[in-house]
């Protein structure tokens, strides 16, 4: 199947694929050639492609995704690939949300704290390798 990733600056990716994993705002799915068309909302979180024994994982900060005839199209207004993340800027911003979060007075202040910690959170999670690595969360 094809896996297309697209934001408003670039295609992130487009390649075929054997499998999608990604993270609706209802939970984590995944396809496989055949699947029945769908069309639903994601959330922030890592987006993984197999090809082959290769994984390939990708931030993906929002947006929609469609599959229908053997295609995978994720439209977002951000979109990263894992090898392309700054980790060490990934866990500044961590921590820097964390401590927003903490000292947030107001509820829309927490609001953006917790968004900025999923959005951080994601970046490592698509930075990272192996499944082990992702097990912290």
């Amino acid at each position: 199947m094809k896996l297309k990733i697209i934001t408003q600056e670039r295609v992130v990716f487009d390649q075929e694929v054997d499998s999608v994993y990604s993270k609706g705002i209802d939970g984590e799915f995944g396809l496989l050639k055949g699947h029945l068309p769908m069309m639903t909302a994601l959330d922030i979180g890592v987006t993984r492609a197999y090809i082959g024994d290769e994984v390939k994982k990708f931030t993906t900060m929002g947006g929609i995704l469609q599959f229908k005839d053997e295609e995978c199209l994720i439209l977002t207004t951000l979109a990263e690939p894992g090898e392309e993340i700054d980790e060490a800027r990934a866990r500044q911003a961590l921590e820097q949300a964390k401590l927003k979060l903490k000292n947030a007075q107001a509820r829309m202040d927490a609001k953006r704290a917790e968004a900025a910690i999923a959005r951080a959170e994601a970046r490592l999670k698509a930075r990272l390798t192996g499944e082990s690595n992702l097990k912290m969360w």
